[in-house]
């Protein structure tokens, strides 16, 4: 996505008026979240040693940002890219039972990420990761978590327009699910970004099942470690017998005129899954690491998670259309230059 300025944009609310209703969202979502799932609140670290396997490999590309610790003998250590690994370690340290979980602030730095509307170098997102059971890994308990959120979300959403008048209500009543595969056989000449798009503005607020495993054209919908969730299973509900047990939160975003991802989440790996997509990844010396052994030893429980974005949920209802205006970041200068003729106010 390359920057978008749009013609008429004017923020709605001025910026001592945003910065109370990111407190308002960022309070009352997080209470809302942690009731419906049965979460409690634990504190996340901001960096992880380097060399467990703990951290986020998010697409396998990304480089995480290191440094050495002297008291450590300049052992490495790196800043998260996010927790999705942290909170299984956590979940079986707290011994945490089926049906209840964590949540966390995460804040994370990602150095190679491409800057735009909805991208920064700062990432701030609640982690969040409950205990299931083996009859719980399928695709019906994935939906019940989903619209959990999402009922969540809406109820932030009626909120912060009572709090704030000129702010409209614009996230659909319910979430639909579509398989990604089922986006790639309606729109076989687009991208997957492409058919985000259509499938976002026709349905307002989708669910896009089945990130990371090769479709019937051979390529995934979008990348995933293969190491955190499950998306090579094919679920014995499925009627097209299509693999996933995981997905993004997709809606459209009226202001910005596109396609808008709120959240990534997913049932996670259970020993058979982790073995199964490190070897189609070519990942198998993974299994050296702790966090790894500690999953093929059976001591981390099966479990469910992901991350919500916290400054893209701000954005979304306070009609923002640079992430800028949500946080505080490093932009270029000629970002700058084009937001400040546009009228977009960075922080």
């Amino acid at each position: 996505m390359k920057l978008i300025t749009p013609p008429s944009y004017r923020p709605l609310l001025d910026k001592y008026e945003t910065e109370q209703g990111i407190k308002l969202i960022k309070e009352f979502f997080q209470d809302n979240l942690s009731t419906g799932l049965h979460l409690r609140r634990v504190t996340g670290p901001l960096f992880v040693q380097s060399g467990l396997g703990i951290n986020d490999d998010l697409s396998g590309t990304e480089r995480p940002v290191r440094f050495p610790i002297k008291d450590l003998g300049d052992q490495m250590a790196e800043v998260v890219h996010s927790l999705a690994k942290w909170k299984r370690i956590t979940l079986a340290d707290f011994n945490i039972q089926p049906g209840y979980g964590i949540y966390t602030d995460m804040n994370a730095i990602r150095a190679d990420e491409e800057l735009d509307n909805i991208h920064s170098l700062y990432v701030d997102q609640w982690d969040w990761e409950q205990t299931i059971t083996a009859e719980q890994r399928n695709l019906a308990y994935l939906k019940k978590v989903v619209k959990n959120i999402y009922y969540a979300m809406l109820r932030t959403e009626f909120l912060i327009c009572e709090r704030f008048p000129v702010l409209k209500p614009t996230l659909a009543p319910k979430v639909t699910f579509v398989h990604a595969e089922e986006l790639l056989q309606r729109w076989p000449d687009k991208t997957p970004k492409e058919r985000e798009d259509l499938i976002a503005k026709e349905c307002q607020s989708v669910f896009i099942i089945g990130i990371g495993n090769p479709l019937s054209d051979g390529k995934p919908h979008d990348m995933r470690a293969p190491d955190y969730d499950d998306y090579s299973t094919v679920p014995e509900d499925s009627e097209k017998g299509i693999a996933g047990l995981n997905g993004d939160l997709v809606v459209w975003n009226e202001v910005l005129g596109h396609s808008f991802e709120l959240s990534s989440m997913g049932i996670r790996v259970d020993k058979a899954a982790l073995l199964r997509q490190l070897k189609a990844s070519g990942k198998e010396e993974r299994l050296n690491l702790y966090f790894h052994k500690r999953l093929m030893d059976d001591t981390l429980p099966l479990s469910i998670g992901g991350g919500i974005g916290q400054s893209r949920l701000c954005m979304l209802y306070l009609k923002k259309v640079h992430i800028g205006e949500i946080q505080a970041s490093i932009w270029p200068e000629e970002m700058r230059r084009r937001c400040e003729e546009a009228g977009i106010p960075l922080i």
